[in-house]
């Protein structure tokens, strides 16, 4: 089978499972398709990486459909679909990190909530399927927690790793005008010492340049790290309880089971 007539069938079963995903997948894609002529022309060499990577990415829910023999619901799907692109083009193309502050953070939020819906239909999967096994439902909604969470650490390994080894700025800084630290103890006794109100500080190089940054100290991602991870925990909280009452009361609370039917992944032949 040809790629085109591949791509015919695989938009034909999409229009066929949810038209409006489908719709959803076409206008990102052209999106991200304009993005990298514009890198192109301009010499964004860089950024045109970036669009070749959102357009693979776009491509791994059709993937683990197929290779894992699973459907994934359309609402979930397009949730993806629209994160990949936020995050990827919105985000780093289009700068939204540096010229929206609550960016990166309504990313890490969504990202603790989605993957705690994917460790949920994990195990759900299992315990509907298996004879042996019937967790109850806190020990199901707990180990969605602990695989979001561990997901969100996992990825601030990735950021730390990119800045250290690759020169990044993943870990974004903070400024802030209050530092305590037993380093600052010249007789190493590990007396706590706090420096209050800072409102400049000056990074000298070995080659005698002297940076100044006037609105306090620079923290290097430690804060962000914290706040990153800290959204993550509150999006797994959020679902993991929606997904607590669902397990609990089934389909008597209408909100609870909207949310967790719309991000459960299921077999495919369910």
């Amino acid at each position: 089978m040809n790629p085109i007539q591949r791509y015919r069938n695989n938009a034909k079963a999409m229009i066929e499972k949810s038209k409006p995903t489908f719709i959803i997948l076409t206008i990102l894609r052209l999106l991200i398709l304009v993005a990298m002529i514009r890198s192109i022309m301009i010499g964004n060499y860089e950024g045109t990486a970036t669009c070749v990577l959102t357009l693979l990415l776009l491509l791994i829910p059709n993937f683990l459909e197929g290779a894992l023999k699973i459907s994934i619901p359309p609402l979930f799907e397009g949730i993806i679909y629209c994160f990949i692109f936020a995050a990827n083009i919105l985000g780093e193309l289009a700068h939204f990190y540096a010229h929206i502050p609550i960016w990166d953070t309504m990313l890490h939020t969504l990202n603790g909530f989605l993957f705690a819906a994917v460790g949920f239909s994990t195990v759900d999967l299992l315990n509907r399927n298996n004879k042996n096994i019937k967790l109850s439902p806190l020990y199901l909604t707990l180990v969605a927690f602990c695989v979001s969470m561990t997901i969100g650490v996992l990825w601030e390994f990735f950021e730390c790793g990119m800045d250290i080894f690759f020169g990044k700025d993943m870990q974004k800084d903070f400024f802030v005008t209050t530092i305590n630290s037993c380093e600052l103890d010249p007789a190493k006794n590990q007396t706590l010492i706090t420096i209050k109100d800072i409102v400049s500080t000056q990074i000298t190089t070995a080659s005698g340049e002297v940076f100044t940054i006037n609105d306090g100290y620079l923290d290097i991602g430690i804060l962000d790290t914290m706040k990153d991870l800290f959204v993550n925990f509150i999006g797994a909280v959020v679902f993991c309880v929606f997904g607590l009452i669902y397990e609990t009361v089934g389909n008597k609370n209408k909100t609870a089971a909207k949310v967790v039917e719309g991000l459960r992944i299921k077999p495919a032949d369910e």
